[in-house]
């Protein structure tokens, strides 16, 4: 890894579970860690349930779009957090990847998303104490 690990999450359509886990790694880990998102067949726009649960934890993830995955972002992300994009997922040597397994909150209200979030949170918590400990 350099010395700025990238970390890619992926999952269906982008929109809900991968765009959550990337809005808490930006909040937490700031600068020091390149984020990035993609779905294997991405929806139009970010779930609105996952929107307002992240912002009730004032989170904004209002100015990210489902974004496809592409060939050249797996391969040159250091971390790909994969949570059910099947077989889509392009595997590469010597990547280091983890498959977070969640609800997807696809066609779910607010109150099925929180849960999601939280579980979320402290899984991004975890990956992050393991790729920038703290002295």
């Amino acid at each position: 890894m350099s010395d700025k690990p990238s970390v890619l999450f992926v999952c269906v359509h982008n929109a809900g579970r991968s765009q959550m886990a990337a809005g808490w790694l930006r909040h937490l880990a700031g600068d020091a860690v390149e984020v990035r998102s993609a779905g294997s067949a991405p929806a139009d726009t970010v779930n609105p349930a996952a929107v307002q649960a992240m912002r009730e934890i004032g989170i904004d993830i209002t100015d990210q779009t489902p974004k496809p995955l592409e060939y050249a972002t797996a391969e040159s992300s250091d971390v790909i957090v994969t949570m059910g994009c099947g077989d889509a997922c392009p595997v590469f040597p010597g990547k280091r990847y983890e498959d977070w397994k969640l609800d997807d909150p696809a066609g779910q209200g607010v109150e099925a998303v929180r849960p999601i979030r939280d579980e979320i949170r402290t899984r991004v918590q975890a990956l992050l104490a393991d790729l920038i400990p703290v002295p």
